[in-house]
């Protein structure tokens, strides 16, 4: 059986469509853009023919007013300037104006314009010979009479465009009536021509598609045995046989699944038992056993009990959010474990501002950092150390929230610290060889998987036996409904 090919067939149906469909666009657009010019030009001529009138009629008296008045000297005057500007305009609009009468009204006012220079020049030279003010007052009396005309001609020049503007109207009103001939002709065309296209392309693919739609359903009914014929269709024998890979395929991709699946879990037992630490439990278990031995039975109640409410708030049922509240309660019970056993050497004060404590955070983010700041920078100090803790608003708009863990340890060296924030760097490459800062791995990872480009991920600052500093920020919950 011939193949045959719908690509070709649909090719040169759209190619007459498109052809056909821009016949009106083109039209319309060249037509819109021909109108639009002379509109432009009415416009611009109207506009410009106002504001001469106006000088004209209303300015060039007044200055010459003020002039005769003696406010000013004639030669500080802007009669020569306003004279200049009428020049001009009535220059442009006859370069622009195509209506004949509105060309001729044009160039009686470029006579009239050159009348009304020509007193305003005779005016100047009576006034350097000495004339009177009656005098002077008459020859403004002529350059009003001048004025008058010269604004009626420009109002009769405006009235010239009006009407063709009227007459570019029209126009455009005869194009939309060809327009819409030519369209209405377009679309009984684009009907026969889409019908015709259909019933070819609809009985060349509608068995095929059918066929294809059996294998669907047996293949989403478990039936992996399913197969298609080819439709000898060009452009769906690709797809026929894709399908039937893709039917093969089904069960090496579930299995597939399955064992990421399953790898997926041991990640999350591995980041677990990162947050709960087997030496964190065998020193707590030691430090009650060492208080029960030392019969010190207030501490062992209050270390069980701390220790009791730091794994409850770990598990959590589960839960991968808890709210700011919960998470700091948890440090604290960390950090009272840790109390009991380095009383000499730590203290630590925990600040949290009152409106956060029931925004939700991915939890078991804190713990990690505090106990980064015991293990490589209060326990290497000498003397006492101070732990800080503390979550507020990062901004007055409370849309983001900043959590801060900050120690007076050892610090790190700058080169150290360079090493650490290239370790949590490259962490996502190769995270087996992080070594003292899997911890900090650990959150940032939760960080930048939980809240994406919502979060700064960790931020080090550290001066060398002076203390360290661990920040993140990230979305607030409670602004965003959360």
């Amino acid at each position: 059986m011939k193949n045959r090919n719908l690509k070709h067939t649909l090719k040169f149906s759209y190619v007459i469509l498109l052809v056909i469909m821009l016949i009106p666009s083109v039209y319309s657009i060249i037509v819109s853009q021909v109108h639009a010019f002379k509109y432009n030009l009415v416009i611009q001529n109207v506009s410009r023919a106002n504001r001469i009138n106006r000088i004209a009629r209303d300015e060039i008296p007044m200055e010459l007013w003020e002039i005769i008045c003696g406010k000013k000297d004639f030669d500080s005057g802007d009669q020569y300037v306003l004279m200049k500007e009428i020049t001009n305009g009535i220059n442009e609009m006859l370069a622009r104006t195509e209506n004949g009468k509105s060309h001729e009204k044009l160039e009686v006012a470029s006579r009239a314009g050159t009348t009304l220079l020509r007193n305003i020049v005779k005016l100047s030279d009576d006034m350097k010979r000495g004339s009177t003010f009656v005098q002077n007052e008459a020859t403004l009396d002529e350059i009003r009479t001048i004025t008058a005309l010269f604004s009626d001609i420009i109002q009769d020049f405006i009235v010239a465009e009006i009407e063709s503007a009227d007459e570019t109207n029209q126009s455009f009103l005869r194009a939309s009536v060809i327009l819409t001939i030519i369209q209405i002709i377009i679309t009984l065309s684009s009907i026969i021509i889409s019908l015709r296209s259909l019933v070819t392309v609809s009985n060349a693919i509608q068995n095929p598609i059918e066929d294809m739609e059996r294998l669907s359903t047996k293949v989403a009914n478990g039936d992996l045995t399913a197969r298609i014929e080819l439709p000898h269709v060009d452009e769906l024998d690709t797809l026929a046989e894709n399908l039937n890979t893709m039917t093969e395929q089904i069960d090496v991709l579930i299995k597939k699944n399955m064992e990421e699946q399953k790898n997926f879990q041991k990640a999350e037992v591995k980041a677990l038992q990162a947050q709960i630490t087997p030496h964190f439990l065998y020193n707590t278990f030691d430090t009650i056993v060492w208080l029960a031995e030392e019969e010190r039975t207030d501490e062992v109640v209050k270390i069980t009990k701390a220790f009791s409410e730091f794994l409850r708030i770990s598990l959590s049922r589960g839960h991968e959010w808890i709210t700011i509240g919960q998470e700091l309660e948890h440090i604290k019970n960390y950090l009272t474990i840790q109390k009991i056993r380095y009383a000499d050497i730590l203290n630590y004060n925990i600040e949290a501002n009152p409106d956060l404590l029931d925004a939700k955070i991915i939890k078991l983010v804190l713990q990690p950092l505090v106990e980064n700041a015991i293990y490589h920078g209060i326990k290497n100090k000498r003397g006492r150390g101070v732990l800080k803790v503390n979550v507020d608003f990062a901004d007055e708009e409370r849309k983001t929230i900043r959590f801060a863990v900050e120690d007076n340890g050892a610090g790190f060296t700058p080169e150290r610290l360079e090493e650490v924030r290239n370790e949590l760097a490259s962490g996502d490459l190769d995270s087996e060889k992080l070594s003292s800062v899997y911890g900090l791995y650990n959150v940032n990872k939760k960080l930048k998987l939980y809240y994406g480009n919502q979060t700064s991920g960790l931020i080090i600052e550290s001066e060398q036996g002076k203390g360290s500093l661990v920040t993140f920020t990230c979305r607030n919950p409670l602004e965003s409904g959360e």
